[in-house]
């Protein structure tokens, strides 16, 4: 199986332009394939990667259901159908693949599709060398045992005190939830500052995480959001990118 890297926080830190970043910096270093997923509703991991989710695992449970529905699935089981039709919603690039969770259309619990994705996931997950997750806000996608461990946690925050309080609790909640992860990454991003605030270095204390780096305020980045523009048109130069393999030189997978 290959390294899992996780990445959450609260809503708009910047968890998806960093997902988009660590897949983006995986590739540049020849560490091909990269399995994106992305785990928020809302779906835009696939806009930065440069692709299109047509289909989410949130539509094609729907399809799956009618079809089951209809009779038209005869000597497929329930499980069986629900994995041809996660398997069609892989997205295949170059050097990627990506899955999106989406949003579950339709009545009823959505728990069954994600023990399948789950099966699905740990089935295809051998065949990249790296994973990467980018959560909704939260860790609900962990606590539902997407992902049973990962090897990387990254946890994403602003720095203002509100949004580094988040990051406390999120830290603790993943220990009440018994998220297993093999390092913990704290990152403080769109800081305006040189320098971390020392709520910061104390959280890390607190946390004992195993990296705590600090992300600019890119000009670059904003204006390739605003632009609808991928990620991988970003400079080698980009300071964002030089901090980011910075934490992949750091990480040693």
């Amino acid at each position: 199986m290959g390294h899992f890297i996780a990445i959450t926080g609260k809503g708009g830190v910047g968890k998806t332009t960093i997902s988009a970043l660590i897949v983006n910096r995986l590739i540049k270093r020849g560490r091909v394939p990269v399995l994106a997923i992305d785990a928020d509703p809302n779906t835009c991991l696939d806009a930065m990667l440069g692709v299109k989710a047509e289909k989410t695992v949130g539509r094609v449970r729907e399809e799956a259901r009618e079809v089951a529905g209809q009779g038209m699935a005869a000597g497929v089981s329930k499980q069986e159908l629900l994995e041809m039709k996660i398997a069609e919603s892989l997205i295949e690039a170059k050097d990627f693949d990506l899955i999106a969770m989406g949003r579950s259309e339709g009545p009823g619990c959505y728990c069954y599709a994600n023990n399948v994705l789950k099966a699905v996931i740990s089935e295809i997950s051998v065949n990249y060398p790296y994973i990467v997750l980018d959560n909704e806000a939260g860790l609900e996608n962990l606590s539902r045992r997407i992902v049973q461990e990962v090897d990387v946690l990254i946890i994403v925050s602003d720095p203002s005190n509100r949004g580094l309080e988040t990051v406390k609790r999120l830290y603790e909640l993943s220990h009440e939830m018994g998220i297993v992860y093999k390092k913990l990454v704290l990152i403080v991003n769109r800081n305006r500052k040189d320098h971390l605030p020392e709520s910061a270095n104390e959280l890390q204390k607190a946390s004992n995480a195993d990296i705590l780096i600090n992300l600019p305020d890119d000009s670059e980045l904003i204006e390739l959001s605003e632009k609808s523009q991928v990620i991988s048109e970003l400079s080698d130069n980009n300071p964002t990118i030089k901090k980011i393999d910075e934490l992949l030189e750091k990480l040693e997978l």
